[in-house]
């Protein structure tokens, strides 16, 4: 009863906090709304726009859950074969670092050339930010694995594949589960950049489109709708984890 109260106590006593060091920002400075509107502005400009903020968030919640199941797709394989492939890991690991110290902004622009300005640029984007943590967590994570029940499965004579599923993968399942809850949050924020650069729907539209028209209360409601489909997706992550990974300590799952 204690820890509930206090993982619920704790973040609202934060948000309050936050709140009223905002308010009183706003007080001291005198500032304009366009500068910084208050919080009760946006909140009346996110009651008042909510099906707006709602049909533009589905399109990016759609864009971020797509974009990171591609990333799921592509990036366990090619995790499990860079761990078992000393050759792999040393033709392609490097690579995939320099891809990944490149500003995903500057990709942007040449991705929508090459995929246009649908979907599938936007796809694009969110896998380039998400796969990496994926690949680097599972990569960890299988090598990783305890020497001794390794010996132990080729003691008892286990294939390679029987080897994977019932020693590696599951010794690997923590760090698995901790690159895909990074991902999920950089997801969104490739969502966000795709609908930056060429899009006219989506959150990151809302938001370029209200700060141009200088609706700063509207771009602060489409803020806090970003943050909403964040917290949404990754507690749809923590989710998977307790029905996949419930054998695992309290601390596996950061309770």
């Amino acid at each position: 009863m204690t820890r509930s109260f206090s993982r619920i106590a704790y973040p609202l006593a934060g948000v309050v906090l936050v709140i009223a060091g905002w308010v009183l920002l706003c007080w001291i400075g005198n500032l304009p709304t366009v500068v910084l509107p208050t919080p009760d502005k946006v909140v009346r400009a996110f009651v008042l726009r909510f099906p707006l903020l709602a049909s533009e968030g589905w399109i990016t919640l759609k864009e971020t859950l797509a974009g990171f199941f591609l990333a799921m797709l592509v990036g366990l394989p090619m995790a499990v074969a860079i761990a078992n492939s000393r050759r792999l890991n040393l033709m392609f690991y490097p690579l995939l670092v320099a891809l990944q110290s490149v500003p995903k902004v500057a990709l942007a622009p040449i991705v929508m050339i090459w995929l246009g300005t649908g979907i599938e640029s936007k796809l694009a984007i969110v896998w380039l930010v998400s796969f990496f943590p994926i690949i680097v967590d599972t990569t960890a994570g299988l090598r990783a694995t305890p020497r001794e029940l390794l010996e132990l499965a080729h003691s008892l004579r286990a294939t390679p594949w029987q080897i994977f599923i019932k020693v590696q993968f599951p010794a690997a399942l923590p760090f698995v589960l901790t690159g895909a809850k990074v991902a999920m949050t950089l997801a969104v924020i490739g969502a966000v950049i795709g609908e930056f650069v060429s899009s006219s729907e989506g959150l990151g539209f809302l938001l370029l489109s209200a700060t141009s028209q200088l609706d700063t209360p509207l771009a602060f409601a489409a803020l806090l709708a970003l943050s909403l489909v964040g917290v949404a997706t990754y507690m749809l992550v923590e989710l998977v984890e307790r029905l996949v990974a419930g054998w695992l300590p309290p601390t596996a799952h950061g309770h």
